[in-house]
C-alpha cells in the first residue's frame, strides 16, 4: 500500500542560496537530473499531483532548490536541472556550486534520486552528480525515465548496462526503469523513499544535524 503522505505533499519553500534552506531537521530526499530528463514529471507522478513540481517545455527553468513537505519532518527536494546548453555559463557554475554545497553539507539529507532519460544515461553531468553523492557516501537510486520509449528488451539492457557501469566505478546504487506517462515503476520508487524517509530503525537521525 502506498504511503498517503506522498499524495499530501505540499510546496514548502524555494531557496537560491544555502542560507535560504529550511531548518536542519527531519529527513529529506533530493531529486537531481538533466533539465530534460523528466525530473519534475517524476515527482508529480510519485505524489499523484499534476503541478506540484513545475514542468516546462523550456528546459533549464528550475533555478532554485524547491522543497515539498510530506509532513512536519519529511521533505522531497527538487534540485536545479543541469546540462542545458542554452543556460549561461555563469548560471551553470552557480547552480553547480549550490548543488555541490547542498549535497555535501545538508545533514538531514537521506538519499539522492538521480533522474536520467533512459535513452541518454550517464552523461558527464550525471557522473559529476554521482561523484558528489559517492564522496558523501549518500545512498543513490537511479531513475531511468521515459522507459515507455523503449521496448522491454532494450529497456532492461539499459538498466543492466547502467548498473554495471556504476559498479565498475565502485559506486553502490539501485537502478530502475520509470515512466511518468505510463505510471510504471511508481511502487518501486516509493519503496526506496519509504526506506530513506520512514524507516524508524534510524530514528536517532530524525533530529537532523
Amino acid at each position: 500500500m502506498i504511503n498517503p503522505a506522498y499524495h499530501q505533499a505540499e510546496f514548502l519553500i524555494s531557496a537560491a542560496t544555502l542560507k535560504g534552506l529550511p531548518p536542519e531537521q527531519g529527513r529529506e530526499v533530493a531529486f537531481a537530473g538533466r533539465s530534460n530528463a523528466g525530473k519534475s514529471s517524476a515527482i508529480n507522478t510519485l505524489c499523484r499531483q499534476r503541478a506540484l513540481a513545475r514542468t516546462s517545455k523550456t528546459p533549464g527553468r528550475t533555478q532554485l532548490i524547491n522543497f515539498f513537505a510530506l509532513d512536519d519532518t519529511r521533505r522531497l527536494v527538487d534540485l536545479p536541472g543541469y546540462g542545458y546548453a542554452k543556460v549561461p555559463e555563469a548560471m551553470r557554475r552557480r547552480w553547480g556550486q549550490l548543488m555541490s554545497a547542498y549535497l555535501a553539507q545538508r545533514a538531514c539529507l537521506r538519499g539522492l534520486v538521480l533522474v536520467m532519460d533512459i535513452r541518454h544515461p550517464l552523461t558527464p553531468h550525471d557522473w559529476q552528480m554521482i561523484g558528489w553523492a559517492h564522496a558523501r557516501q549518500l545512498p543513490l537510486h537511479v531513475l531511468l525515465t521515459k522507459s515507455d520509449k523503449l521496448k522491454r528488451g532494450p529497456m532492461m539492457d539499459t538498466v543492466r548496462r547502467v548498473a554495471r557501469a556504476l559498479g565498475d566505478d565502485g559506486v553502490t546504487a539501485t537502478v530502475q526503469p520509470f515512466s511518468a506517462l505510463k505510471k510504471q515503476g511508481v511502487e518501486d520508487v516509493h519503496g526506496v523513499l519509504d526506506c530513506w524517509l520512514f524507516d524508524d530503525t534510524d530514528g536517532a537521525a530524525d533530529g537532523g544535524g
